[in-house]
């Protein structure tokens, strides 16, 4: 069992490292990779994502998520709009930049996502 456990943690942590490396090599943080991630596949399913749903996703503080917002906002890739679901609430969208650069982003990420699911299967065995 510690074998599966250290095994399972060596394959995240490589996937965490080559997620740095291939989306600082395509202009992103790993955070605001994951933040365009979380929009893109947000759970209402019309790529508009409230500050809640990300702060749980993301698991990270409503501060931590909302500068991350500002941030990304600033560089072009997502915008703020009303939720008009919610009162006084905001959602999140990715801007046609945004969607660009988290579609070459994913892309190069292929390989990794595909070893790290191989490995998860090997451990459920």
């Amino acid at each position: 069992m510690y074998a599966d456990a250290a095994f399972l943690r060596e394959a995240l942590r490589v996937f965490q490292r080559q997620s740095e490396v291939v989306t600082r090599a395509h202009g992103l943080t790993p955070r605001s990779y994951q933040l365009l991630l979380m929009i893109k596949t947000a759970r209402a399913g019309n790529g508009l994502a409230g500050l809640l749903e990300l702060e749980e996703r993301l698991q990270l503080g409503k501060s931590t998520v909302t500068e991350l917002v500002l941030r990304t906002e600033k560089r072009g890739f997502v915008r703020r709009e009303l939720d008009r679901q919610r009162q006084r609430g905001i959602a999140i969208r990715l801007t046609r930049s945004g969607e660009r650069r988290l579609a070459k982003a994913f892309r190069a990420l292929g390989d990794e996502r595909s070893q790290l699911l191989q490995t998860l299967a090997a451990i459920r065995k």
